[in-house]
Formats: structure tokens, sequence, C-alpha cells
């Protein structure tokens, strides 16, 4: 149910098995659901991405590769999410996730509005506390949201679907419905 926009910018499956440096991957990258776009596949997939996002490493896109082929998700939805995470976007995810590490690890703490990357960085272990319990419940969020959004897409299509056999019924036509009166 993905829009055709975002599936032709995705990379194709052929792209990626064909990479020379992604070849170690032998014929996991051949699993179907790692190129599907089901509900369960995609949810997967924004959960891998956006746990992955929050990671506070460089190349997070290779932890959102394994895990997408490990646990069966949508390889191009897991990459993509990732890129939510840059220079820019740093202390707006990693800020929140420093704060509640040293909350939970009981850490004195620099205000907001003073954090840099470079202090950030100086506290890791707290701020890995953070990310990934951060990036746990914001996966599982996504998860949960993409699972709701899909079911409830199909869900309305086979209302619709319901609805058109029942005009079609009504009117007496089994394949088609009635025709019109241009009187």
């Amino acid at each position: 149910m993905l829009p055709k926009s975002i599936k032709t910018r995705l990379p194709t499956r052929y792209d990626v098995q064909g990479n020379r440096y992604l070849q170690f991957l032998g014929s996991h990258l051949h699993s179907p659901n790692l190129w599907g776009f089901n509900r369960r596949s995609v949810a997967r997939a924004t959960a891998i991405g956006l746990f992955c996002a929050y990671l506070p490493i460089p190349f997070e896109m290779i932890p959102a590769a394994i895990g997408a082929i490990l646990w069966r998700g949508n390889l191009p939805i897991a990459l993509a999410w990732v890129w939510i995470s840059n220079p820019l976007t740093w202390i707006p995810l990693w800020g929140p996730a420093y704060l509640l590490g040293t909350w939970l690890l009981n850490q004195p703490s620099v205000p907001m509005a003073d954090l840099t990357v470079q202090i950030i960085t100086h506290h890791y272990i707290v701020l890995w506390l953070g990310c990934l319990l951060l990036g746990a419940a914001v996966g599982a969020v996504g998860y949960a949201l993409v699972s709701l959004i899909w079911r409830s897409k199909v869900v309305s299509l086979w209302q619709r679907r319901r609805e058109l056999r029942k005009q079609r019924k009504s009117h007496g036509s089994p394949h088609r419905l009635a025709p019109r009166d241009d009187n």
C-alpha cells in the first residue's frame, strides 16, 4: 500500500543484490520479505529503521540493514528511516535521549539550551542508555502506527468493495454497475 512515488525512489532488489560490497551476504538478500511491501515487513522495517536512527554511531545504515535481514523487514524502508538521523537532527534526537539517560542514572545534566554534540559525546554511557530506550520506544510506536494505518486502509478498501458488490447485486448486474439512464 505504499504510494508509487515512494516505491520508484527506493533502490530495487537487483540494485542491492548486484552491489559488490554486499556479496558477503549471499542468499540472505534473496529473501522475499526484504523486498515485499506488506504490512508486516514494512512495519518491521519502520521499527528497525527508527531504532537505528537513534543509535549514536556513524553509519547507522549498517545495523539497520543487518536488522532488516535478521528480522525480515523491508530493507529499503529500514534504510530510508535511518536518514532522519543526520548532523542537523542529532541534537533534537539525542538531546531528549541524553536527558533520559541522566535521569535514569541520576547524573547531573547540562541544560538543553547549552547542549552541543561535543557535550553529549563526553557523556557516552548516559547517551547510549537514553538512545537505546528512546529508540526502542519510538521504534515500537512506529511499528504500531504503520500496522494500524495499513490495517485501517485495507479495511476501508474491503468495505468499499463490499458496497460496490451490494450495488451491483441490487441493480441485477453481476459484473458491472447498472447502465446510466440518459433520458
